[in-house]
C-alpha cells in the first residue's frame, strides 16, 4: 500500500459535542428559546416583505418539510401585528336605489358592531312607535277630519247630482262599476213595459237626455276621485308627519352621533325615507306576527317576506372590536368562497332567495389590514382560488361572486355587493418545487410575489448555535411538559443534528425532527422513571426510531449474510470491487454494498454499461460511465487508440440505477480488469470521478461506510477491512460510535483519497505510478501495467484486422 495514503483517525470521524462546553446543568435553569434560529436569510426577507408598502411585494415562503416555515412565520406576524393598527370594520347595508347591489361601508374598529346594534334598536322602536302613533287618538281625529270632509263634499256632489237627474226625468243607482242612469216618472225608475209602450219620439228624447246627462256624471265622479285622491294624500301626509314626529329623534339621534361618516349619514336619510315610504309595513306588521303565529302548522317554518324588516338591519362581515392590531388569519381550508366570500341562499316557498344579509366574508376580508398565510398545495388544489387571490391583488380589492358565475354554467338573480378596497399581506408557504414552477409558467407570479422567503435545511454548528439548539430543547419540554434534559442529553440530540444533516460542521434546521426525538427521549426516560433525560434516552429514542423502520435494511444485511446477494468481504479478484449506495425508503436511508463487476476484451466497441443498455440506469448515471471514456482516453491513449471492448455492471441489481458516485468504483474495476491485477474486497468503494481523474464528493457517506461496516461485522471483523472515501467528504463525517470505537480499535480503517492513483494503490497494494520524462510510467505500477496491455490490445487487433484484409484478398 502507498505510504502516501494515512487512514483517518477516530477523531475525524465523528465530531463530539462536549457537554462541558455548557454553563449548566440541566436544560430547566436556562431560558427557553423565544425564536426560530438558523434562518437569517429568511428573516431578513419576510422583515422586507412586511416593511415595504409598494403593490406586489407578496411573499412565498419556500423550503422543505418541517424547517418550521409556519411556526417561524406565524410567530414572527403575531409580533409584528401587535405594533399595527387595527384595521376598520365592514358592513354591508341596504341599497335603497338598487336592491341587488348592497353598499359597503367603512366604519373605525368596534364602531360596525355599535352601528349593527344601533339599528337593530332603532328597528325596535320603529316598530313600536309607528304603531302606536298611528293608533293614538289625535291621529284618530285629524284623519276622521279628513274623511269626514271627503265624505261631506262627496255627498253634496252626489247629492247635487241626483237631484239634477230628478229634474231631467231620471234617476240614478250605484253599481260596481259607477253610477247608471235609468229613465224615471214621479221619482221612480220605469219598468220594461213602461218603457215599450212609450213610442218612437219619447225613447229618442229620453235617449238624447240621457246623452247630455252621461257627460255631467263623468264630470262629476271625476271631481269625487280628486277629491278622494286629495283626502288620500291628506291621510298619507298626515300619516308621514306623525311618523316622522314619532320616530324621527332616533333617526336624528343617529345622525348626530356617526356626523364624522358620510355614508353612514347618507344610510340614514335613505332609511328614514324608506320608513315614511311604506308606514303600511309598520301598521301590519304586530297584526301579520300575530297572524303567523295563529296559523303556523307545528314543524313547518314560515318564511319571512318583506315584512321582516332586512332591508333596514346591517351585515357586519368584518368586525374588529376584539382585535389587538392587525389580524393575522391562517386560512387551512382555502377554498374559493373561504378566501373571497360568499353568498347564501335559503329556500323560501320552494324558491332559493338571498339578499344582502346573507352574504359571508372570507379570509381576505378578515385579514384586510393585516396578514394573510396560505399553504401553496392547498391553494392550487382549490377550483379559482389562485385565480380568485391574483385578481385580489391585482385589483386591490375584494369582490365577491358566486362560483356559478366564475363557471359561467347558469345565470341567477343574485346579488352584486360593492368591492371593498384589499390592503393586506399575503404570505404562501410551500415547496421550492411549486415556487419554482410558478415563477416560471405564471407571468402574474412574479409580479404579485415579489419577496422569497428561502428557508434552509441546515446551520453553522457554532457554540452559540449549540447554546440556541439547548435553549430550543428547553422551550419544548416546557411547552409540551416534558422532562427536562441534562446536558449529557443536549449534547446527543446536536450529534444527532448532524448526524441528520450529513455534515459535523452543520446542524439540521428541520426541527420536526428534532422535536421527535427530543419527545421521544422523554418518553424513554420517563419509562424508567427518571427525573431527567439522559444521553442513554436520547440513544435508545434514536435506535428505536430506526428500529421502526429498517425493516428493509435488515432483511438485505440478511441476504448478504446467508449469500443470496453476493458481497466478499475478503480475499482479491480482478475485475471486481465492492460499491456502496445508498437507499432512501421514507425517512430512513441506510448504505447498501453492491458487487460492481467489469469485463474487457479486443473490439471497439469501447464501454458498455449493461444498465443503460436495459434502460435500468438514469442520465447522471449515464454520464459517470461516459466519463471513464474520458479518462482512459486521455491518460493511455495519447500514442495509441483504445482498442477494446467492456462492460460495466451492477451485479444482482434489479431495480434503477441513479447518480455518479460508483464512477470512481466502476473506474477501478475496469483497469482491474485491463491490468489483470486483483483488487481487495475487504475495501469498499464510493466516490465519483471527473475525466482528469480526481475524486469528487458525494452524498450520504456515513450512511455507505455504515452498510458496509455492518456486512463485515456480521461476516467477522478482520482488522484488513475499510470503506475508500473521497478527501472532500471528510468534514461530512459523522459515523456512529460503535464504528468510530472498531476504527480506534484497528478493526476497521477509512481511507480519505483525491485521485485514482491513490485509490489503485490502496485497492492493489502496488504502487500507481506517474508518467515519466519519456513518456512512460514505471515499470511494475498499475498505470504501466494498463498502459502495457492497451498497447497490445491495439496492436493484436491492427494484426487482426490485417489478416483478415489478406484472406479477403486471396
Amino acid at each position: 500500500m502507498s505510504l502516501n495514503i494515512v487512514e483517518l483517525p477516530p477523531e475525524e470521524l465523528r465530531k463530539v459535542c462536549e457537554p462541558g462546553q455548557f454553563d449548566f446543568e440541566c436544560t430547566s435553569e436556562i431560558k427557553p428559546l423565544g425564536k426560530t434560529i438558523g434562518q437569517d436569510r429568511a428573516l431578513q426577507a419576510i422583515e422586507f416583505g412586511v416593511g415595504i408598502k409598494s403593490h406586489g411585494y407578496n411573499i412565498y415562503a419556500l423550503g422543505p418539510t418541517g424547517t418550521g416555515k409556519t411556526s417561524f412565520i406565524k410567530k414572527f406576524l403575531e409580533d409584528k401585528a401587535k405594533e399595527l393598527p387595527t384595521p376598520d370594520d365592514w358592513c354591508y347595508v341596504n341599497n335603497f336605489s338598487d336592491n341587488n347591489k348592497p353598499d359597503a361601508i367603512r366604519l373605525p374598529a368596534g364602531k360596525g358592531s355599535e352601528f349593527k346594534k344601533d339599528m337593530k334598536n332603532l328597528l325596535e322602536h320603529l316598530k313600536d312607535e309607528i304603531p302606536r302613533a298611528l293608533e293614538a287618538e289625535n291621529f284618530e281625529n285629524e284623519r276622521n277630519d279628513i274623511l269626514q270632509e271627503y265624505q261631506q263634499k262627496r255627498t253634496e256632489k252626489t247629492s247635487k247630482l241626483e237631484e239634477e237627474a230628478n229634474q231631467a226625468g231620471f234617476v240614478l243607482r250605484g253599481s260596481p262599476t259607477g253610477l247608471l242612469l235609468y229613465p224615471a216618472s214621479d221619482g221612480k225608475p220605469l219598468s220594461k213595459e213602461q218603457l215599450e209602450q212609450l213610442n218612437s219620439e219619447q225613447k229618442q228624447e229620453i235617449q238624447k237626455k240621457a246623452s247630455e246627462f252621461q257627460d255631467k256624471i263623468s264630470s262629476t265622479m271625476r271631481e269625487i276621485r280628486e277629491m278622494e285622491r286629495a283626502a288620500k294624500e291628506k291621510v298619507h301626509k298626515l300619516e308621514q308627519d306623525t311618523v316622522i314626529f314619532a320616530v324621527g329623534h332616533f333617526i336624528d339621534e343617529l345622525k348626530e352621533k356617526y356626523d364624522q361618516f358620510s355614508q353612514v349619514i347618507s344610510y340614514l336619510e335613505h332609511v328614514q325615507q324608506d320608513v315614511v315610504d311604506n308606514i303600511h309595513e309598520f301598521k301590519t306588521s304586530q297584526s301579520g306576527d300575530r297572524n303567523k303565529r295563529q296559523n303556523k302548522i307545528p314543524g313547518l317554518p314560515i318564511p319571512e317576506g318583506q315584512s321582516s324588516f332586512n332591508k333596514y338591519k346591517v351585515n357586519l362581515i368584518v368586525d374588529n372590536s376584539k382585535t389587538e392590531g392587525a389580524p393575522l388569519v391562517i386560512e387551512h381550508n382555502p377554498t374559493y368562497p373561504n378566501l373571497i366570500g360568499r353568498i347564501d341562499r335559503q329556500v323560501r316557498l320552494g324558491a332559493l332567495t338571498t339578499d344582502f344579509t346573507m352574504i359571508k366574508a372570507g379570509a381576505i376580508h378578515k385579514a384586510n389590514g393585516g396578514f394573510l398565510i396560505i399553504d401553496a398545495e392547498s391553494l392550487l388544489r382549490k377550483l379559482f382560488s389562485w385565480e380568485g387571490i391574483k385578481r385580489v391583488i391585482e385589483d386591490k380589492e375584494v369582490r365577491i361572486s358566486e362560483i356559478a358565475q366564475e363557471l359561467s354554467m347558469f345565470s341567477t338573480v343574485s346579488v352584486e355587493p360593492e368591492p371593498i378596497p384589499a390592503d393586506l399581506k399575503i404570505i404562501i408557504i410551500g415547496s421550492p418545487f411549486i415556487y419554482y414552477a410558478l415563477y416560471a409558467l405564471d407571468k402574474d407570479f412574479q409580479k404579485q410575489f415579489k419577496v422569497m422567503a428561502d428557508f434552509d435545511t441546515q446551520m453553522e454548528r457554532t457554540k452559540e448555535n449549540v447554546y440556541q439548539y439547548a435553549k430550543f430543547i428547553c422551550a419544548r419540554c416546557i411547552e409540551e411538559e416534558l422532562l427536562h434534559f441534562h446536558i449529557s442529553a443536549v449534547s446527543k440530540v446536536v450529534e444527532y443534528s448532524s448526524e441528520l444533516i450529513g455534515d459535523r460542521e452543520k446542524l439540521s434546521t428541520r426541527f420536526i425532527d428534532i422535536v421527535d426525538i427530543v419527545r421521544e427521549a422523554s418518553y424513554w426516560a420517563g419509562k424508567k422513571d427518571k427525573e431527567r433525560v439522559y444521553d442513554e434516552d436520547v440513544k435508545q429514542a434514536i435506535q428505536e426510531k430506526i428500529y421502526r423502520s429498517n425493516r428493509i435494511e435488515k432483511r438485505i444485511q440478511e441476504l448478504i449474510e446467508e449469500g443470496t446477494i453476493i458481497v466478499d468481504t475478503k480475499g482479491c479478484v480482478a475485475g471486481q470491487v465492492n460499491g456502496l449506495s445508498v437507499m432512501q425508503l421514507g425517512d430512513h436511508m441506510f448504505g447498501k454494498p453492491s458487487r460492481i463487476t467489469a469485463r474487457t476484451s479486443l473490439g471497439n466497441e469501447g464501454l458498455v454499461n449493461i444498465e443503460r443498455e436495459v434502460k435500468m440506469s438514469g442520465k447522471i448515471h449515464d454520464k459517470g460511465v461516459l466519463i471513464l471514456s474520458g479518462y482512459l482516453n486521455g491518460k493511455y491513449a495519447k500514442d495509441k487508440p483504445i482498442s477494446l471492448s467492456a462492460s460495466i455492471c451492477f451485479e444482482q441489481s434489479y431495480s434503477g440505477v441513479e447518480g455518479d458516485s460508483a464512477s470512481s468504483t466502476e473506474l477501478y474495476a475496469l483497469l482491474s480488469s485491463i491490468s489483470d491485477i486483483p483488487l481487495k474486497q475487504n475495501i469498499a468503494v464510493t466516490g465519483s470521478v471527473n475525466q482528469r481523474g480526481e475524486i469528487q464528493p458525494i452524498g450520504g457517506v456515513s450512511q455507505k461506510i455504515a452498510g458496509f461496516f455492518d456486512v463485515c461485522k456480521a461476516k467477522g471483523l478482520s482488522g484488513n477491512q475499510g470503506v475508500m472515501i473521497p478527501e472532500k467528504n471528510i468534514k461530512h463525517l459523522m459515523l456512529r460510535e460503535d464504528i468510530v470505537e472498531s476504527v480506534k480499535e484497528g478493526k476497521f480503517h477509512i481511507y480519505p483519497i483525491k485521485t485514482i492513483d491513490q485509490g489503485i494503490e490502496v485497492l492493489t497494494g502496488i504502487e500507481a505510478g506517474e508518467i515519466q520524462e519519456d513518456g512512460n510510467y514505471p515499470e511494475g505500477s498499475v498505470n504501466y501495467i494498463v498502459d502495457k496491455r492497451l498497447r497490445e490490445m491495439a496492436e493484436m487487433l491492427k494484426q487482426y484486422h490485417m489478416e483478415k484484409k489478406e484472406e479477403k484478398g486471396k
